[in-house]
């Protein structure tokens, strides 16, 4: 993770204009609407601050965070919403979210870490919350341009999430990298805690 966080910190501001004006809408019409009205959500590793504006912009309250120093300075003043410094093992909160968006973050880690890091967003998440979380398509753990990269597969994301009491899948999907030339493809993945909000 300290190496991926590295990378960030020395490429903000490309990252961020890479991505923050990249059209995400399928995936936010796939997650929001399990959300109750002026659901809170946390944008766990929120990168560039895209998907918190988008949430902001239509009425949700939104807690982001993410590990770059960097990234959440620019991410701070490209969406006019403060973003905090914190990794996925600093989530402590507990039942505070009606959602959790991870989105392309959690694949930063090492997959052994990945469970315990789920874990922590279970427990943040509210009963009757949702999750929705992202990986690159694949099998394998990698380094690339001083990054590291966890693939998952859909039948991976499902072994992570049956190993979380009570949380059901409401539904895996594969899409396209949305970047301009770039031919990745992503699993996806929304989830919901059981029990009522």
């Amino acid at each position: 993770m300290s190496q991926s966080v590295a990378y960030y910190n020395a490429h903000a501001q490309q990252f961020i204009d890479e991505t923050l004006h990249v059209d995400m809408s399928a995936l936010y019409d796939a997650f929001l609407p399990h959300l109750p009205e002026n659901a809170h959500i946390l944008d766990a590793g929120c990168g560039s601050g895209r998907d918190s504006r988008e949430f902001l912009a239509r009425g949700y309250r939104v807690t982001a965070f993410d590990a770059s120093e960097k990234l959440a300075a620019l991410a701070t003043k490209a969406i006019s919403h403060p973003v905090s410094v914190r990794t996925f093992s600093q989530v402590t909160e507990h039942q505070a979210y009606d959602g959790i968006w991870a989105c392309a973050s959690l694949l930063h880690l090492p997959r052994q870490q990945i469970p315990q890091a789920l874990s922590q967003l279970w427990q943040a998440m509210k009963p009757g919350g949702a999750l929705y979380l992202s990986f690159k398509r694949g099998e394998h753990q990698r380094e690339h341009n001083g990054r590291h990269f966890t693939d998952a597969t859909e039948a991976q994301l499902e072994g992570w999430a049956s190993a979380l009491p009570g949380l059901e899948k409401i539904t895996t999907w594969q899409t396209a990298d949305r970047r301009p030339g770039r031919d990745e493809y992503w699993v996806n993945g929304v989830y919901k805690r059981a029990g009522l909000l």
